[in-house]
């Protein structure tokens, strides 16, 4: 049986996790964190580019 997420629900699981690594390890490069969340979390082309651009704007 499958579970339906709410829309959005893996990007704010895939945003908490990138949260998590980065406080365990701070040097990690946040657009490899992104990159591999979006294949954690199976996200959409679209959700994975607002990562990416999310995490950028975190950096800055």
């Amino acid at each position: 049986m499958t579970t339906v997420q709410p829309q959005g629900e893996n990007l704010r699981k895939a945003i908490a996790w990138i949260s998590e690594q980065r406080k365990e390890n701070a040097d990690q490069s946040s657009v490899v964190l992104a990159e591999n969340a979006a294949v954690r979390f199976d996200l959409a082309p679209d959700d994975s580019e607002f990562l990416l651009r999310f995490v950028s704007n975190m950096e800055e």
